[in-house]
């Protein structure tokens, strides 16, 4: 079912399914970001301007991260920002030698690089679900 927002930014006003979003970037001082599917303009809300719209993301933020059903959604703190990312849209993942998991999000050319040494859990995570859903075991 769609999740239709209204926001208005940089003097313009979009209708944004939420659902069709693929991640969110929650940064500390209260902004969200997302990235309009098939055209990878940046939205960013913000708490202080604009309350209500950011109170709908970020609830919805909230909703998909407690109780996606199937597992897909991953919350990774990067570069001191936290990601709400939909793994079920990532189409490449990459693996060095040295321990390195990159993916880059969908609809920005922003890339997420997780080090084995410094974030062991999301590492693991994201090699779980690797294999879950490709079948393929990197190592």
């Amino acid at each position: 079912m769609a999740y239709w927002i209204r926001v208005n930014y940089d003097r313009k006003e979009y209708v944004v399914d939420l659902d069709r979003l693929s991640a969110f970037v929650c940064a500390p001082n209260g902004k969200i970001t997302f990235w309009l599917p098939n055209s990878g303009i940046p939205i960013i809300i913000n708490q202080q301007t604009d309350p209500e719209d950011y109170q709908q993301v970020f609830g919805y933020i909230q909703n998909v991260s407690a109780h996606a059903l199937s597992g897909s959604w991953l919350q990774v703190s990067y570069e001191r920002n936290d990601y709400v990312i939909d793994l079920n849209r990532i189409s490449s993942f990459c693996h060095s030698a040295s321990g390195r998991l990159t993916f880059w999000l969908p609809d920005s050319s922003i890339p997420i690089i997780i080090n084995e040494q410094k974030d062991p859990d999301t590492y693991q995570k994201l090699l779980d679900y690797i294999k879950r859903k490709t079948g393929h075991i990197l190592t």
